[in-house]
């Protein structure tokens, strides 16, 4: 009862905080435009750029996505910009899952086994996610999903401002816009973290886990799964990063993970839905909505229609990069300069 009203009253910490955090973000967000126009931010790619750096520094997607709909909300990016930068955090959120594996390697787990499952969660991301990028930039720039625009009920509205705004100017008043920005990105990181313990501790070698083994090996299964573990984790890094002592312990197949990443991807936008509504900009919800239902689309194309090919082409991707030191060595390399590259162009 004490561990369930202790993880209840970290959950509201967590919340109140995320709600301050995005509130400090659109504060202080012009305060970074300087900043932005000499890291020539001003195209897709340099945006998306921006939030593949971002989440690989802050080794997570969330906090990023969250950061980008605030630089919406204080006119620094566009509508189509604040699209790429969010893209782009998941691409680098991804990374997190390769990190860990590679972790666990050092610890001295199969190189092979820790690795494979952090290049297969990219690879699997980055396959979905780009043409589900070219796909919202047609949606976006058309306004077909305009009509799909959500904001906060203003008494709601009214509520958070009674309580945030003293807070908020009284430290605009201490702080320049720039630093405001940056102490916002320290409180959203918090906030994560304050939340994180508010989840319960699954560990990989329990007999809950090891029951439902048998239950787990079918594609459509999997991927309900990986939406259910990220709605309820609000984190897919934490829902990825549990894949790798699964996949270790014998748990879960590496041709299973394929579909739970798929479902990962996709849940993975409610917060960053709940933070397009706190940031009070109707067209906020619309650029989330569009990521979530163009992801959804192709998944579940794939899921029904060509998961056996996809299945087999990853497979042969992942092989093919884990199989020497050298493959790994410029993948990784890739991993890093390709989004810097992004990040000059403009």
């Amino acid at each position: 009862m004490r561990k369930r009203v202790g993880r209840f009253l970290y959950a509201l910490a967590g919340i109140a905080l995320f709600i301050l955090a995005l509130e400090l973000l659109k504060k202080g967000a012009g305060g970074i435009a300087p900043l932005l126009r000499t890291l020539t931010i001003g195209s897709v790619w340099s945006a998306l750029g921006l939030g593949w750096l971002m989440a690989y520094l802050v080794l997570s997607g969330s906090p990023v996505a969250a950061i980008a709909l605030t630089l919406f909300g204080g006119h620094v990016l566009s509508d189509i910009e604040t699209f790429a930068m969010i893209t782009g955090s998941r691409l680098g959120a991804s990374f997190i899952v390769l990190f860990v594996g590679f972790i666990y390697h050092l610890r001295g787990q199969h190189r092979i086994a820790s690795v494979s499952i952090g290049v297969l969660a990219f690879l699997v991301t980055a396959t979905i996610y780009l043409p589900a990028m070219a796909l919202g930039y047609f949606v976006l720039t058309g306004r077909l999903l305009d009509g799909a625009r959500i904001t906060m009920p203003g008494v709601l509205r009214s509520l958070l401002d009674l309580v945030y705004d003293p807070i908020v100017n009284t430290l605009a008043g201490l702080f320049p816009g720039g630093i405001l920005f940056f102490l916002g990105i320290g409180t959203l990181l918090l906030s994560f973290r304050v939340f994180d313990r508010a989840l319960p501790e699954i560990e990989p070698g329990s007999s809950r886990i090891s029951g439902i083994a048998d239950f787990v090996y079918r594609p459509p299964v999997m991927f309900l799964m990986g939406m259910a573990i990220t709605t309820v984790t609000l984190s897919v890094s934490v829902s990825l990063t549990v894949l790798v002592p699964l996949s270790l312990r014998g748990y879960v197949r590496r041709e299973n993970i394929i579909p739970y990443i798929m479902g990962a991807n996709i849940t993975t936008f409610v917060d960053t839905l709940v933070a397009s509504l706190l940031i009070n900009e109707p067209r906020a919800f619309t650029i989330v909505l569009t990521e979530m239902l163009c992801v959804s689309f192709f998944s579940v194309i794939i899921i029904l229609f060509f998961y056996q090919r996809y299945q087999g082409a990853v497979e042969w991707l992942t092989e093919l990069v884990t199989r020497r030191p050298r493959h790994l060595a410029i993948f990784l390399a890739a991993l890093l300069l390709i989004p810097i590259i992004l990040l000059r162009i403009t």
